[in-house]
């Protein structure tokens, strides 16, 4: 299960490291190039919040083989697309498809409740993985064979975990026996019902846009000088996050115990001191290798955690909820990208790094309320 998200959620990223190659082959500007990031991010956010409910309604192991076999098609017309348009629109696509793995993490969720924090955990790693492996994997194929062959051996890597899921999952029905309208009213529901959903829903808005903006700036930055590095070379950035990766079943456990908010003061404490090592030092590559550490495992700290959190409301709505907190989540992304990519055309890295510094004030000020609200109720 970890692998199969982790391939499929790959597809929104594999973008980021090859934005320049994309633009020269298409004869675009960078800064449009960079609409295809927002757009992939969009949507997934759209998918999460038609798509994902029906895991609560349908057959999961179907839903997820359908969604897989349409990603499929998907990356087959993006290896042959002419036009930035069409690749817009494969872009956005793909985004939409990729959210299979939205319908893996509540599956595992629901397998095994005492052990919810440690199994999301497990299959959030997957999907982690997979979003910085994204960057490593096109990196070197976009230099070595080109952008193209980059999503030709995704739909093989699709194809081959289709056959695991068909193999190895189980079928689980939903228990939702509504229409499909009171599923979607349902999924916006539960954000009323729960305060503490609309809390972590903010904060992950916050921080994934933050993560989004800069992996997506990054690029640019990277690419020109004094750097002048090549795709391959920028990909790189995202192995070494890959490590942090795998403390995320760490924080996973940390949930289950029972203390959330200290594991996100401490991991937005880490987010927080990238972002002022890469002000500080714009220019150094050691500055921006421990930058990387520290930004993906703040920010996939307090992912893991809210997740974990989130899926302890109610084990009849999994979907729903993974869908109302996932679909903010995606929402920010998109967001975090696109006032990344204008932030660069504006003021260069100088004002990006301005702009990740003021979504991870507000991630920590939400944070800290929280904590005190805690302290002032247990008093």
């Amino acid at each position: 299960m970890s692998i199969a998200a982790g391939v499929c959620v790959a597809n929104i990223y594999y973008n980021q490291p090859i934005l320049k190659a994309i633009a020269h082959d298409l004869n675009v500007t960078e800064t449009r190039a960079g609409i295809i990031s927002v757009l992939a991010q969009a949507g997934y956010g759209l998918g999460l919040f038609f798509l994902t409910p029906l895991g609560d309604k349908a057959n999961r192991k179907t839903l997820i083989l359908a969604f897989m076999g349409i990603l499929v098609a998907v990356l087959v017309g993006t290896t042959v697309v002419q036009n930035f348009f069409w690749l817009c629109v494969f872009s956005l696509l793909t985004g939409l498809m990729s959210v299979a793995a939205q319908v893996i993490l509540p599956m595992a969720a629901g397998m095994d409740p005492e052990n919810r924090g440690r199994n999301v955990g497990i299959i959030f790693t997957g999907i982690l993985v997979g979003i910085l492996a994204a960057r490593v994997f096109s990196g070197f194929i976009g230099e070595w064979l080109g952008w193209r062959w980059v999503y030709g051996i995704s739909a093989i890597m699709v194809v081959g975990c289709m056959a695991m899921v068909q193999a190895a999952l189980p079928n689980i029905r939903g228990v939702f026996e509504g229409s499909y309208g009171r599923l979607l009213g349902s999924s916006l529901l539960q954000l009323k019902r729960f305060p503490q959903l609309r809390k972590t829903a903010l904060l992950g808005t916050l921080m994934f846009g933050l993560f989004c903006s800069f992996w997506t700036t990054l690029t640019f930055h990277l690419g020109g000088a004094p750097f002048n590095y090549g795709p391959d070379i920028i990909g790189l950035f995202g192995l070494i996050a890959i490590g942090g990766a795998l403390l995320a079943p760490v924080f996973g456990k940390l949930a289950d115990k029972g203390s959330p908010a200290k594991a996100q003061l401490f991991a937005g404490l880490m987010v927080l001191a990238s972002i002022v090592l890469i002000k500080l030092f714009p220019v150094s590559v050691p500055a921006f290798v421990i930058a990387v550490l520290l930004l993906d495992v703040g920010v996939q700290a307090i992912q893991v955690t809210n997740v974990a959190t989130i899926y302890a409301l109610d084990a009849t709505a999994h979907s729903r909820i993974n869908t109302a907190y996932m679909t903010s989540y995606f929402i920010g992304g998109a967001l975090g990208s696109f006032t990344g990519l204008q932030c660069w055309g504006i003021g260069g890295w100088d004002l990006v790094t301005w702009q990740l510094l003021t979504w991870c004030l507000l991630g920590l000020v939400i944070v800290v309320a929280s904590l005190y609200r805690r302290g002032a109720g247990s008093r």
